[in-house]
């Protein structure tokens, strides 16, 4: 049974100010709410649900799993708990694993193919399912994980968003869970004994050494300054175009100065 607990109301009260700053649901909207078998998965599917439950707007919600054909991947985990816990849900077996093997470029990663492949097969399935919304579990963590990731390797200042209209223009990518921080969610799913399952993929033991760092320079910092995640997820909303170096940026500033003092 699902603890509706301290934790989870603060958890809950995240999400819930996440998908209002942000309009991440409206009235009508069929979200696929994709399942992994992960912790983050588990939380996010629980949590819109309980925001549902008393939403001044109708949605619906039906959890959606990809089976990328790795060996060993217990799906049959996922959906027996989804069953008994009454969600609606849909399991999508894809030959994802064998296209990985066959496509991928020496040395590109891995991780970053079968997630594009992955997030095909889901836009196809919410086209099937009738949904106009895919929801993503990517946590506060991850959003300033890849922050610094862009600024360190890529050049780049950009994160995710919370809410993305995909290329395809039928589906609206969102991501509730960005002002959640990974700790909370750990400490969600031991609290309800979520049946947490690997996704069996062969580089599972091998984590991305780029973003661990990140993972390992945010800790550091984290024990000097505990709202540093905080602070660094507030800046993401929070862009001084004045004092960044986009030319591009720079210009429409101008403009927009130039049209205020006419």
């Amino acid at each position: 049974m699902f603890l509706d607990n301290a934790h989870f109301r603060k958890v809950k009260k995240l999400t819930g100010q996440a998908v209002g700053d942000f309009g991440l649901i409206e009235e009508g909207d069929r979200i696929a709410v994709a399942v992994s078998g992960g912790k983050d998965s588990y939380a996010m599917l629980h949590i819109l649900t309980q925001l549902r439950r008393r939403a001044p707007i109708d949605y619906q919600l039906i959890a959606v799993n990809v089976d990328a054909g790795f060996p060993g991947y217990r799906k049959d985990i996922l959906e027996d708990y989804l069953r008994k816990q009454g969600f609606q849900y849909h399991m999508e077996t894809t030959n994802c694993a064998q296209i990985i093997d066959e496509k991928r470029r020496p040395g590109s990663s891995y991780c970053a193919f079968c997630a594009r492949l992955r997030r095909g097969v889901l836009y196809n399935v919410a086209d099937r399912l009738g949904c106009n919304k895919i929801a993503l579990g990517h946590h506060l963590d991850d959003f300033i994980e890849t922050l610094l990731l862009n600024q360190f390797y890529i050049g780049a200042l950009a994160a995710m968003s919370p809410k993305l209209l995909a290329d395809n223009g039928r589906h609206t990518v969102i991501r509730p869970l960005v002002y959640v921080e990974e700790s909370d969610i750990i400490k969600l799913a031991r609290q309800n004994d979520f049946p947490v399952i690997d996704c069996g993929c062969p580089v599972m033991g091998q984590p991305d050494q780029k973003r661990q760092k990140m993972k390992q320079l945010i800790s550091e910092l984290y024990k000097e300054n505990r709202y540093l995640k905080r602070s660094m997820i507030k800046a993401l909303s929070n862009v001084r175009p004045r004092h960044l170096l986009d030319r591009d940026m720079l210009r429409l500033v101008e403009l927009d100065s130039q049209e205020v003092q006419q």
